[in-house]
């Protein structure tokens, strides 16, 4: 696990904020990853919330090479192995089971699974986990909370999700164990639906600049 966990760091390329997208229509996928990746955010999840998620998966990483194309709200291991078969570069769970790390430990796909109480970041880290998606970060406790953690579990690291904004990104990069935050604010749902792409690529341009620090 811990050798993954390297790879999954190494495809983030110190890259601040990880867009995390619902894409409703398969011709939006493409079009969006593209402007994304022009903007300097190369790295993008795309969850599995809507019917056709994993057709937009198989399409932005097959046809945007800039683009490094990882699945969302993954739940269980079949869905592990289809978004893995879809083309996923990395794995994203809202929390951690024992199925989801049996899938895992028997892929080459890195897994980033959710944690925020202290039990179940201590089962990750049994696991040879030390970098988690900390979700839902707001709702959890936000920057305060995932603060307290920095001591008790000083060698884990978090990508927290869930409520992370262009207003308060900062105040959670800001902390010792993020190496980078999850959001949404810079694919809009009424940007893409009416397929303002030069718009999003200026809004990931302006999240691209939120560096640690």
């Amino acid at each position: 696990m811990a050798s993954k966990t390297e790879k999954l760091l190494s495809l983030l390329d110190g890259q601040p904020v990880i867009p995390v997208l619902k894409i409703d229509r398969v011709a939006d996928a493409v079009p969006l990853a593209r402007a994304l990746a022009r903007g300097g955010l190369r790295v993008i999840e795309i969850t599995l919330r809507t019917a056709d998620a994993l057709e937009c998966i198989r399409r932005a990483a097959g046809e945007v090479e800039e683009a490094i194309v990882g699945a969302g709200t993954i739940l269980d291991a079949r869905q592990f192995d289809e978004a893995a078969a879809a083309g996923s570069k990395f794995i994203v769970s809202p929390g951690v089971t024992r199925e989801l790390l049996a899938a895992a430990g028997g892929s080459e796909v890195p897994l980033l699974p959710g944690a925020i109480t202290p039990g179940e970041i201590m089962t990750a880290r049994e696991a040879g986990l030390d970098f988690l998606k900390f979700f839902p970060a707001e709702q959890a406790g936000g920057a305060a909370f995932l603060k307290s953690l920095a001591s008790p579990f000083g060698g884990m690291k978090f990508c927290p999700t869930g409520g992370v904004s262009a207003g308060n990104a900062r105040d959670y990069l800001g902390l010792p164990n993020v190496i980078c935050v999850g959001g949404s604010w810079v694919a809009p749902d009424d940007l893409v639906k009416a397929g303002k792409w030069d718009a999003i690529e200026a809004l990931a341009r302006e999240a691209a600049t939120l560096r640690k620090g």
